[in-house]
């Protein structure tokens, strides 16, 4: 019994953690309300708080999947012996992952109040940080630092433009990465730069 209700507890609040994002996809955090939440659900704003105690702790738990793949992104690349072979893979994981979680990804990167949240939060600063060395090396120039974060947050807008939304997974991931190497003028990737998929597809995408 205790099993069987820890389950629907759990499908609950996947639901309201999907219902969420799409609508900060929509709305941004700051313009989405509890009450909206609960409307999209059909539940009272009783039944959300019962969930989760505040709009805060919603945000976090939509952004865990991105936690969870760039910390799996990183680990991955940082165990690559060559320093092109850690930023290649990188790349690609970076690719992948907003290919598989696109608006969530778009979140990320162009939220305002996600932004705050990278500044205030240690662990996405960190990741950030750890990105951000793997795309650039540990003493880049300021063109290398313009061109990785012209990288990081195009990567996420083309993730989330309308005008690309019917291209093929692969089609979008292949593009991404060779769009990417050449802003960072780079060759291209090896073959042992295989995808890192970290993360099931954004279930709201």
């Amino acid at each position: 019994m205790a099993a069987q209700q820890g389950r629907r507890t759990g499908g609950a609040r996947q639901r309201l953690v999907a219902v969420a994002l799409d609508l900060f996809a929509r709305h941004g955090i700051s313009g989405t309300s509890l009450q909206m939440i609960a409307d999209r659900l059909g539940v009272t704003k009783a039944a959300v708080y019962h969930q989760f105690p505040s709009k805060d702790e919603i945000v976090q738990a939509v952004i865990a999947p991105a936690l969870q793949g760039l910390g799996a992104v990183a680990d991955a690349a940082e165990a690559r012996e060559s320093r092109a072979g850690r930023r290649d893979a990188a790349l690609a994981g970076l690719a992948d992952l907003i290919v598989r979680n696109r608006r969530l990804a778009a979140m990320l990167y162009s939220d305002p109040v996600i932004a705050g949240l990278i500044r205030d939060h240690p662990v996405l600063r960190g990741l950030s940080d750890r990105i951000t060395v793997l795309l650039t090396g540990p003493d880049p120039d300021a063109e290398t630092l313009v061109a990785a974060s012209m990288v990081g947050g195009g990567l996420a807008a083309a993730g989330v433009d309308p005008r690309l939304a019917g291209l093929p997974d692969d089609t979008m991931r292949a593009l991404l990465l060779a769009t990417a190497r050449r802003t960072l003028r780079i060759g291209p990737a090896r073959r042992s730069a295989a995808p890192i998929r970290p993360a099931g597809r954004d279930t709201a995408a």
